[in-house]
């Protein structure tokens, strides 16, 4: 619904993005408050991996958002060259979890998570368009699937579900309540996409496409520490996901902290708690045994 330019602000001589509405959307009083949560939405956050506002009006009859310029490429354009190095799939993966826990204290579900609405820099990921996103008393309508026409391309579609199929939530799909955990479950299809280069869930159609999401489960990850942390934002059911971006990020910090050996400390942990309660096991049954036979003697 809307373009972005790159321009010169000519007060403070610094290079910003312009966004503004197509021609005929400044008339339809659906996009225009759109535009306008946008704006409300970006203005309440204050993150380094969230793209800044600068300001907002309407010139001429256009409304517009002066925003962040970011020199960099979307994640989308750069998973077409294959996946990205473990390392920095942590690094994103953190900094974009950690900016999505700022967005949800502030009661922000963005709704439309996805490589396309995250810019790679080289001070880290950023998170853009809030277009869609929904502030905690936001009240919408649920629709079922049967009133919504499906969309063919991964684009947001006039007249369908709000967001992007291909990274959208069992709950969304159904026309049920977005929250903080909706965004959970799209960041993990992300981070999925980062580590493989491909999409957790697969279909010819939109129809195939929505199957997948709600009744097969994504193919494991090579890495076992992040898929177990992907999988379980990927639940079908909120309720067995992260319950919030904060700890996700604290799991998420906790493998890149500990890389080879965060692998290797839960079999190392278990099989010392293995010989410590054999050892234990040993001293209370020989303690028993003498305590049975007072008079024995040992040599």
């Amino acid at each position: 619904m809307g373009d972005v330019y790159r321009a010169r602000d000519t007060r403070l001589d610094r290079i910003v993005a312009i966004k503004v509405l197509r021609d005929g959307a400044g008339d339809r009083t659906d996009w225009r408050a759109r535009f306008e949560r946008e704006a409300r939405t970006i203005a309440s956050l204050n993150h380094p991996h969230i793209c800044s506002l600068y300001d907002v009006g309407r010139e001429d009859g256009v409304d517009h958002l002066v925003m962040e310029y970011l020199e960099g490429e979307t994640l989308a354009t750069r998973l077409t060259r294959g996946p990205l190095p473990l390392e920095q799939v942590l690094r994103c993966a953190i900094a974009l979890s950690d900016a999505l826990d700022k967005a949800h204290r502030k009661g922000i579900t963005h709704r439309d998570l996805k490589p396309g609405n995250i810019i790679i820099t080289k001070a880290g990921p950023k998170l853009l368009d809030f277009g869609l996103a929904k502030e905690r008393w936001d009240v919408a309508p649920a629709q079922s699937l049967s009133e919504i026409p499906t969309a063919m391309e991964p684009l947001t579609a006039e007249g369908t579900i709000l967001g992007t199929l291909q990274y959208m939530a069992p709950e969304q799909l159904e026309g049920k309540e977005a929250d903080a955990r909706t965004d959970i479950f799209a960041f993990g299809t992300v981070v999925y996409e980062m580590v493989t280069a491909g999409r957790a869930f697969e279909g010819k159609t939109s129809a195939g496409l929505i199957a997948s999401i709600l009744e097969h489960e994504a193919p494991a990850l090579p890495h076992p520490l992040l898929n177990r942390v992907v999988q379980k934002c990927l639940a079908k059911d909120p309720d067995e996901r992260w319950q919030s971006a904060n700890d996700l990020t604290s799991e998420l910090k906790w493998i890149a902290e500990g890389g080879e050996v965060a692998t290797a400390a839960p079999r190392a942990s278990g099989l010392l708690y293995w010989v410590g309660a054999c050892v234990f096991a040993a001293a209370i049954s020989g303690a028993t045994f003498c305590s049975s036979n007072p008079h024995r003697r040992f040599r």
